[in-house]
């Protein structure tokens, strides 16, 4: 066997064989729309610990994003994966989307972008307050020139009353788009604020209100963006929406199936998980746009173990792991990031990552992959 060597905790020698050698697809997929929600990188210079206003790596930010249109992929931006309410303020994200849209533009890149009331202090605010704070930021991405996606708001979730509340705020915020949104149900698993959003803890009756929502603004919704993790209740809603709207799958456990779908529908994607895959990404969906089904799936194979222990609880802290494969695939120079997250996971956990990133061929340039796993292991104490 040949290839570089990474000493794993507790002393396994782990032999990489590097990329697959992904091809980049002539185009966006033409069956699926399909977006990676993609993370920002941290000027390595800054005071970037937690707490700390966000200082970003614009040049290296932006390249990240380049890469994923060139593989013909759309980019979400400013959403969960780029550490929103996890150390990206909102002045780094106003930035953030008007230099992105404009790189957009400028690549012929789709893109969509988050809408969220965090410049709002932390702690209690009216329903007023958090409608204007919404709009405020709608007003932010649409001049920007991105589509927007209705984030799911810690403030609203703690403000809300029941159902009613959140459709008293969402039908105003639908009444001032001047195009179609997103809409977002990000679930508890990956923000425990979020708990109870849409009115209740019982899923069904939340979906109810989505449902309830959705057809009386169906005009002004482009799609919504579910994460809860539950495959057969994404499906249950996408097959209550009407014609048109579509369902974005954000399941970085069950992405496959849900995107592949049924006879009667299939899901869109919306995924973190995107954007440490994109290059496989990008041939399963190929595969699919042809009528290849078995090639589709043959890719997307050895993906879903590495997307289940990148998304494992706590699963908040998966953009650690995202940012720790970007590091190793070469796409930025060094594992910081913003508010100090590089420590949300253990050694012990990154290096199971490195193991399931190689095995599904996502590591370009093994020798390089190798090195730095085995700095960053060596600093964390695992002699190499």
């Amino acid at each position: 066997m040949s290839g570089p060597q990474v000493i794993l905790p507790g002393g396994r020698r782990l032999r990489l064989s590097g990329g697959a050698g992904f091809p980049r697809p002539a185009g966006p997929p033409t069956s699926r729309i399909a977006y990676a929600a993609a993370h920002v990188v941290a000027d390595p210079t800054a005071e970037n610990t937690p707490g700390a206003p966000a200082a970003l790596d614009w040049e290296r930010t932006l390249a990240f994003r380049r890469h994923l249109w060139s593989y013909g992929l759309g980019v979400a931006e400013a959403m969960d994966t780029a550490q929103r309410g996890m150390g990206l303020d909102h002045p780094a994200t106003r930035e953030l989307v008007r230099r992105s849209a404009a790189e957009a533009r400028a690549a012929g890149g789709r893109i969509v972008a988050g809408v969220n009331t965090d410049q709002l202090p932390p702690g209690p605010a009216t329903l007023a307050e958090v409608t204007r704070a919404y709009l405020e930021q709608l007003g932010e991405v649409t001049a920007a020139g991105a589509r927007a996606v209705l984030m799911c708001s810690r403030h609203l979730a703690a403000a809300a009353r029941g159902p009613e509340d959140y459709l008293r705020v969402y039908d105003e915020l639908l009444a001032a788009a001047d195009q179609p949104v997103v809409l977002h149900w990000l679930g508890p698993m990956f923000d425990p604020a979020l708990t109870g959003y849409w009115g209740a803890d019982d899923l069904d009756v939340a979906a109810d209100t989505v449902v309830e929502l959705i057809k009386a603004h169906d005009a002004k919704v482009d799609g919504i963006k579910m994460s809860l993790l539950d495959a057969d209740r994404e499906v249950a809603l996408r097959r209550r929406l009407p014609p048109g709207v579509r369902l974005y799958t954000g399941d970085d456990f069950h992405y496959p199936e849900l995107i592949r779908g049924d006879a009667t529908s299939h899901s869109d994607a919306l995924l973190g998980v995107f954007a440490a895959i994109a290059p496989a990404a990008a041939t399963a969906l190929a595969a699919l746009d042809r009528g290849d089904p078995a090639t589709y799936d043959a890719v997307f194979a050895p993906t879903v173990p590495l997307a289940q222990h990148l998304f494992a609880a706590p699963t908040w802290h998966y953009k650690t792991g995202i940012v720790f494969l970007a590091w190793l695939a070469g796409h930025q120079g060094h594992f910081t990031m913003v508010g100090g997250q590089q420590a949300g996971r253990s050694p012990v956990h990154l290096a199971r990552l490195l193991e399931l990133a190689d095995a599904a061929g996502l590591l370009p340039d093994a020798e390089l992959a190798a090195s730095r796993a085995r700095a960053f292991l060596t600093v964390a104490g695992v002699p190499q």
